[in-house]
């Protein structure tokens, strides 16, 4: 805080009660809008400048913010317009005296001051999950932090030895002794030498060993020395009584002799040994890790049904996976117990297709011959043998790129609760993954990780200790040397992240952060610890916490991770505008996060005990606060296939012990997933979480470990090969129109920042130059691009622009406080045309709005080279016979398969359902009333929309989904506006229109209208139409969420819903609709159909645009071009459905078959042939 005058404190002698400290900006406006009196008023701290306030006064609804800042000598003024001489006052509550006096030149008078609310100790009491009666004492060192360096100390040697006890002991008693002793004329110090004795015993004992050591090296490289080692060893063995402080000088000073012998002489003998035998291997190639060995796959040949009729032809194959020789063997069993086989090398497999209705399918693409390649697809016995043939291939690739820098990395992530109890003896199933849940196949659990986090609380061993042992356990396991570039402790929670030798360089900008949120926030036995480092070009966060305990305490846990995600320091520092779920490509959070089980524990144990974990997950408090956007917004889980890890007997892992006797009566901890492992990653980034699981063996804890591992994909350190780019090469970012809802009862005006690691610094925009507000706490906001400025990146070529994103913030220029930022990738955005977007504002870690808009990445013809990554050869197999990237990995949805009815909020204002998200519809659709007329159609509508940067695919939890057995290469944020749920009107016969002309796919914005009439909740969509500018397909649903929430703030709920004419069906498929599949459709440039595809010329097999199958375009091809669903056109035409008159006799089975698994789709399709009948 910044000093007042006179060295007195700028808050007076106590801080007065309408101080809110680091209230957040959204919250003071809660707080203000519920007190309602124009007057109302608080200050709080400013969240843009440190030691600086805010004065939030509310008017006329709209709430005011004014900057106080201090000067240089520490005086306090309102911010005031150029010109103008402020006021300036020692203290804050003299300023606030003065401004509750008329006229002073703000919007009104301080009339009505707005109390904080004191929060109760003992609510913030929190006893280590009612184990213990107090708090657990800090370790001796309360904070440590280790750089990197395998023999950095972690703890200091005084509180590992307890020197620092004998020391205070001498210090308090001993030391007078000595001193009247020197008065007396003695010339030692008995005492001291004590002292000094008794605190190098273990020195001693060290030392002997080491010198023991020492000897059998020297016996091997100087037998003559060796023979003296001995001999001096034995001399200072026998000293002893008080000559012992002598005798381990006389030890050290035989060691010191020793080390320089030894290392001279071993040199010596090494160089002649190298001479006498050249050909030996180096010492060196003991640090590679041990070879995989061949892993051989038992298959089936899927085939078609006309493709059994071949004789003679077996369907049982083995695939055999030479990580090591960079081969595939595909052996195929013939007649005779003969067998046939074909080997690939690795540069031969194209593609590995997961098929997303069969779970244990996998297509793979070879190439065969010169523009030549193959398709096969085989069945393996399960879908966890599936996925680890795909680890093996992709591991193989990588091993065997000719890439100087790895695009892909493997990490293994584990939380442990340890109870305070000693390290187990061993805990080797929870780095190889093995036990319950989503675990590792055996022919993979033993590949080693390059990057391994260990996080930990309640962990009572010394750093140095703990992390010896984990390396000591991953040599064991791996014969590799791993390296700890980080240890960060806070009390008992730990986190260290240790790294194969071979990428130790490839690590940089480490950085280490400790926040405490136990008792009132100053006390470290609740809290979290960080680790931030960037590999070669990808930034990675890590967060370890222990959040408050107790069944009842979820808003408590909610405020934890609220205060960790604030003041963590981890990563840029000048993304400080920034939380640290933003700042890092990749941010992992970790620990035990106590949120528990609300369900009887009768019901919860029966429900373990059959194994039914799923009406365990719907009352997890996690996933509800999750699913209400309180904690971890936009975090993503693996599925759970687990029993709660928490609160076991232990010594056991048969029995959860839930009650335990306190002296305040029984307490009561349900058995719960209190450890868990989540993330956040950028959009259009690749992560695949291949194991999400706990262990069943380690018992030393009534919390059982916890795991989960990742592929990550991950950009090196780009070096143009045609250097800076001149004028006419460079490339540019450029923005046609941003607009932005921001959840706010502020009228100021506002600007954007910029910031990206591909600009030279962040760029800022002007103020914008619309504005409108239909719902008092709400804003929309809007600039031209005239008011936005053109970014011009550092490096131009496309393959390093792709991999980049950029962070937007949208400020006030009040205040210059942040109201929202968001991340977009460049990816989706390269073109010559522009492209939409649309994503979620948050700060905070709390959604404060939308921002929309249409932008372009402008790339130079001349830097446009690009190459494929190792992680691009996984697809995933769609419905629309086509491929896309793997992306399962997503959060669930709000309320998924829930009705209509729309859940309350903190403002209880119906506007912000709408920024929140209606609950989704499995059958969901728009009413007629969204569709565009005929006389809108445009001919670009058959143009399939480019891939945004803010789009996904369903969640695991959704039926049809590919779940928890495949991973995700594009991770896109959810969509936000899930649709309403389908108007039975709009499926009524004769709601088909004529099909004559094509629809548009992007109606402009102005076709937008709003009915007179107030609509009501059933049928919220049926008021508006689609809107949008032309360009592509958007994350959510945008027709035009400002018109949503203004009808729906005039309405009020209230009043009957609008006669409605019969009219076409309802969509799912509109880009800027309230369908879900406009944001999921993602049309891949080279699609593979799903089936066996021999020797087909290799611009066929990836999905040339003008497939030769496309002989019913004219009919088919504009039938689903009429219904907006011409996705589905590839797959319906390869399953023989060429013709509108065959396709009278399709049925749902045939559907599926041709990609169309969305329900409310074969709805629509059906439908429409009947009526097509009918006529």
């Amino acid at each position: 805080m910044a000093g007042g005058g006179c060295g007195l404190s700028p808050l007076g002698p106590a801080p007065p009660m309408w101080y809110h400290r680091d209230l957040s900006r959204a919250a003071a406006e809660e707080l203000l809008a519920r007190a309602g009196r124009d007057g109302s008023f608080l200050v709080r701290d400013s969240e843009s400048v440190n030691g600086a306030y805010a004065l939030c006064v509310l008017f006329q609804k709209h709430v005011h913010t004014y900057r106080v800042l201090p000067d240089d000598e520490g005086f306090l003024a309102v911010q005031t317009s150029q010109g103008v001489q402020p006021k300036r006052f020692k203290t804050l509550p003299e300023l606030v005296s003065l401004y509750l006096q008329p006229s002073q030149g703000l919007v009104t008078t301080l009339l009505y001051p707005v109390d904080r609310e004191e929060t109760v100790l003992s609510d913030d009491r929190d006893y280590s999950d009612g184990e213990d009666e107090k708090p657990p004492l800090p370790p001796r060192s309360a904070s440590t932090s280790t750089p990197p360096g395998p023999d950095t100390p972690t703890e200091s040697t005084p509180a590992a030895n307890g020197l620092s006890t004998i020391s205070h002991e001498y210090l308090k008693g001993s030391y007078a002794l000595d001193l009247e002793a020197v008065k007396q004329g003695a010339c030692s110090l008995p005492h001291l030498n004590k002292t000094l004795v008794a605190s190098c015993k273990r020195l001693n004992g060290e030392v002997d060993k080491v010198l023991t050591g020492l000897e059998i090296l020297s016996k091997v490289f100087d037998q003559q020395s060796a023979f003296m080692v001995s001999k001096m060893i034995q001399q200072s063995v026998n000293q002893g009584g008080d000559q012992e402080l002598e005798n381990l000088v006389t030890k050290l000073a035989i060691l010191k002799d020793l080390l320089s012998s030894i290392e001279k002489k071993a040199l010596k003998a090494l160089q002649d040994m190298s001479l006498t035998s050249p050909c030996s291997p180096p010492l060196h190639s003991m640090r590679h890790s041990k070879a995989i060995p061949v892993q051989a796959f038992e298959v089936k040949l899927d085939v078609y049904l006309a493709e059994l009729t071949k004789i003679g032809k077996s369907q049982k194959y083995t695939l055999s996976v030479d990580v090591e020789g960079g081969r595939l063997v595909v052996m195929k069993k013939v007649k005779d117990n003969q067998e046939d086989w074909i080997t690939y090398t690795h540069d031969k497999i194209r593609q590995l297709i997961k098929s997303q209705r069969v779970q244990n399918k996998l297509g793979i693409v070879l190439e065969k011959e010169k523009d030549k390649s193959q398709r096969k697809d085989f069945i393996f016995a399960s879908a966890k043998k599936r996925e680890a043939f795909c680890q093996l291939l992709q591991l193989m690739k990588n091993k065997h790129s000719n890439q100087d820098e790895p695009d892909m990395i493997s990490i293994f992530i584990g939380t442990f609760n340890m109870g305070s109890v000693p390290s187990p003896k061993s805990v080797a199933s929870w780095v190889l993954c093995r036990g319950l849940g989503k675990t590792l196949d055996e022919m993979t659990v033993a590949i080693p990780h390059d990057l391994y986090v260990f996080g930990s609380q309640e962990n009572s061993v010394c750093d140095r200790e703990w992390v010896e042992s984990l390396r000591a356990m991953l040599k064991d396991q791996t014969e590799l040397d791993y390296k700890p570039i980080a240890v960060q402790t806070l009390w008992n929670i730990k986190i260290a992240v240790l790294v194969k030798p071979e990428h130790e360089n490839r690590i940089s900008h480490v950085g280490m952060s400790s926040v405490k949120t136990g008792i009132a926030n100053t006390l470290g036995n609740k809290g979290a610890v960080g680790v931030s480092f960037m590999f070669n070009g990808t930034s990675f966060g890590f967060v370890n916490c222990h959040l408050t305990s107790g069944n009842e305490k979820i808003a408590r846990r909610n405020q934890n991770y609220l205060d960790i995600l604030r003041l963590l320091s981890l990563g840029d520092k000048q993304l400080s505008s920034f939380d640290i779920s933003l700042r890092f490509t990749h941010l992992f959070w970790l620990g035990d996060l106590n949120y528990r089980l609300d369900m009887d524990i009768q019901e919860i144990l029966n429900y373990i005990n059959r194994k039914e974990f799923d009406p365990l997950l719907k009352v997890d408090q996690l996933n509800l606060e999750k699913d209400k956007n309180k904690v971890f917004f936009r975090f993503v889980e693996e599925e759970i296939s687990f029993p709660p890890t928490y609160r076991y007997e232990r010594g056991s892992r048969d029995t959860y012990v839930w009650q335990k006797q306190k002296a305040t009566g029984m307490r009561t901890n349900v058995p719960s997933w209190c450890d868990r492992i989540l993330w956040k990653s950028y959009p259009e980034t690749h992560i695949v979480c291949n194991s999400y699981g706990c262990t069943d063996d380690v018992v030393t804890s009534d919390h059982s470990p916890v795991f989960a591992t990742f592929e990550v994909g991950v950009t090196s350190q780009f070096v143009s090969k045609k250097g800076l780019p001149k004028s006419s090469e460079q490339a540019y970012i450029e923005f046609e129109s941003i607009e932005a809802i921001v959840k706010t009862a502020s009228r100021t005006k506002f600007f954007i920042e910029f910031y990206s690691t591909c600009l030279e610094e962040f760029k800022k925009s002007y103020e914008n130059d619309t504005q409108s507000s239909d719902n008092i706490n709400f804003l929309r906001v809007g600039w031209s691009n005239k008011q936005l400025t053109t970014l011009k990146p550092l490096l131009s070529e496309i393959e390093y622009l792709q991999d980049q994103h950029l962070l937007l913030t949208v400020k006030s220029l009040d205040g210059y406080e942040s109201y929202g930022e968001c991340v977009l990738a460049l990816k989706s955005m390269i073109g010559s045309t522009a492209q939409q977007f649309e994503t979620c504002l948050s700060h905070r870690g709390e959604e404060t709005g939308k921002i929309r808009g249409s932008m372009r990445v402008r790339v130079p013809s001349e830097r446009m080279g690009t190459r494929e990554r190792l992680y691009g050869n996984v697809q995933l197999s769609l419905h629309d016979g086509g491929t896309t990237p793997l992306n399962p990995h997503l959060p669930k949805q709000e309320a998924a398969n829930s009705d209509s009815s729309i859940s309350k909020n903190s403002y209880n204002n119906p506007a912000y359902y709408i920024l929140e998200g209606v609950p989704n519809q499995s059958a969901a659709a728009i009413s007629a009333e969204l569709l565009p007329s005929p006389t809108s159609a445009n001919p670009q509508a058959a143009k399939a929309p480019h891939p945004t940067a803010s789009a996904r695919t369903k969640p695991p939890s959704q039926a049809g989904s590919v779940g928890a057995t495949v991973g995700s290469t594009l991770n896109r944020p959810p969509p936000d506006f899930p649709p309403p749920p389908l108007p039975k009107a709009a499926l009524e016969p004769g709601s088909e229109p004529p099909m004559t002309k094509p629809r548009t796919l992007h109606p402009d914005l102005a076709e937008v209208r709003i009915p007179s009439a107030p609509a009501a909740p059933p049928v919220l969509g049926e008021v508006f139409r689609r809107g949008g500018a032309g360009g592509g397909a958007l994350d959510d649903q945008s027709c035009s969420v400002l018109q949503m929430a203004k009808t729906l703030s005039e309405s009020e709920f209230s009043g009957p819903p609008p006669p409605r004419a019969p009219s076409a069906p309802p969509l799912r498929g509109q880009p800027l609709g309230l369908g879900l599949d406009a944001c999921r459709t993602f049309p891949p440039r080279n699609p593979i159909t799903e089936s066996i595809a021999e020797d087909m010329p290799e611009e066929a097999l990836w999905g040339s645009s003008s497939s030769s199958l496309s002989v019913g375009e004219s009919s088919v091809g504009e039938w689903l071009q009429r219904l907006g669903l011409e996705r589905y056109e590839q797959g319906l035409l390869h399953n023989g459905w060429d013709d509108l008159e065959f396709l009278s006799d399709i049925t749902e089975e045939d559907l599926e078959e041709a990609g169309v698994m969305d329900p409310a789709h074969k709805l629509i399709l059906l439908e429409s042939l009947r009526q097509q009948q009918q006529k």
